[in-house]
């Protein structure tokens, strides 16, 4: 039996998705809420296998919603349904398992469901993947974050954002000794040596006051001339993600469950919204690599006729690179070989705007003789 959690502001839409979803044998409805607060208050009590979440409610957005359901539940699947076709990008990023518009018809609602059982079927009877073990403490993909330790609520709290820069800065050297010149220059670049290295030190004592009051697994020594950070490797979400990356890109085949182990650890660029200067060759690094990996899913993806899954690849590469026309072309390609026409041509119309947008140019001809192919398509069905 699979439970079902419906979040929803109208009561008639929980209604007809409650009366839907029970006429299926397998599904049962564990609990309905138009209040996202409620439901989140509950959701940790409740046993819940996926959430059906409305995108427009009063109160608390559902993507702050999702984000929030996916800081409890990682793995959970994650069913937005809404009138508003534009938040399909951001859902994507959020990592949700189908994007619903309203009005949707029983089929659609049917298919949604296949996708939440073929998501739960995974894990199901699984042990943990080697490199997966316990979730990171330390998170670098989507901005700088620490976790407290089991029993504290919420993350690190910093005195100054030079004690987190210095954090984030020693971390970012992964286990080398890292010299004070060199850390001065990269933090206080236009300051006087001499008031550089005062604060230095008073950030150092800070951050080792801070490591030590909330019993975070990371030392902080002084070695020779300089200072280096020891963590364990899987405690920071940024070496566990580039380490799947390597193996992806060289050669080790994606399945849905280390697709979805990748997915879940990108929560965005790393030290995203930091503006760290000196980590701006590795974001790039990263994300480089995310949408090459993203690109060898798909390909698999698709050999292995896994149509879902390999538009899933390349919604997620077109979140990264908005403007890339090569791969909103196989996108588009990709949603009419499934038959799914609106698909392709919201596709169509999110490359377009992107395009002007981030380039200032025009679509190739080859897109646009694509586009006009579909369109000419979609009107003949329609007549």
């Amino acid at each position: 039996m699979i439970r079902i959690m419906l979040i929803d502001d109208e009561e008639d839409a929980l209604d007809l998705l409650g009366i839907l979803l029970e006429q299926m044998d397998d599904i049962e409805v564990a609990g309905r809420y138009l209040s996202p607060v409620q439901a989140l208050e509950a959701i940790g009590s409740t046993p819940v296998d996926a959430v059906f979440l409305d995108i427009q409610m009063p109160g608390m957005l559902g993507m702050e919603a999702a984000r929030r359901i996916r800081g409890a539940l990682p793995r959970i699947p994650i069913i937005f349904t809404t009138a508003y076709a534009e938040y399909a990008v951001e859902a994507f990023e959020i990592q949700s398992t189908d994007y619903l518009l309203k009005p949707f018809k029983p089929e659609r609602l049917y298919a949604a469901v296949e996708r939440i059982r073929q998501s739960l079927s995974l894990y199901a009877g699984q042990p943990p993947d080697a490199n997966e073990g316990d979730s990171p403490i330390v998170q670098c993909l989507g901005g700088f974050h620490i976790q407290a330790p089991e029993g504290e609520a919420g993350g690190v709290a910093w005195r100054t954002k030079k004690e987190k820069e210095l954090c984030a800065y020693l971390l970012h050297q992964a286990g080398k000794p890292v010299g004070t010149a060199e850390i001065v220059e990269a933090l206080w670049p236009m300051h006087d040596l001499d008031k550089a290295k005062s604060y230095l030190y008073t950030c150092l004592s800070y951050l080792r006051r801070t490591l030590s009051e909330h019993r975070i697994p990371i030392a902080v020594e002084k070695v020779g001339q300089g200072y280096v950070a020891q963590a364990e490797e899987a405690a920071i979400d940024a070496v566990v993600f580039e380490r799947l990356l390597s193996g992806i890109l060289s050669g080790r085949r994606l399945d849905g469950r280390l697709y979805e182990r990748l997915n879940l650890l990108y929560q965005g660029d790393y030290l995203d919204g930091c503006d760290y200067r000196w980590a701006t060759a590795r974001q790039l690094k990263i994300k480089s690599s995310y949408v090459q990996a993203l690109r060898t899913g798909h390909s698999q993806f698709r050999s292995q006729g896994n149509l879902s899954l390999a538009a899933d690849s390349l919604q997620r590469v077109l979140a990264l690179v908005p403007e890339s026309e090569p791969d909103g072309r196989e996108l588009i390609r990709l949603h009419v070989d499934a038959g799914n026409r609106k698909e392709a041509l919201r596709v169509c119309r999110q490359l377009e705007e992107a395009v002007r947008m981030q380039l200032g140019a025009e679509l190739e001809e080859m897109t646009l003789a694509l586009i006009r192919q579909v369109q000419g398509k979609a009107r003949r069905q329609s007549t």
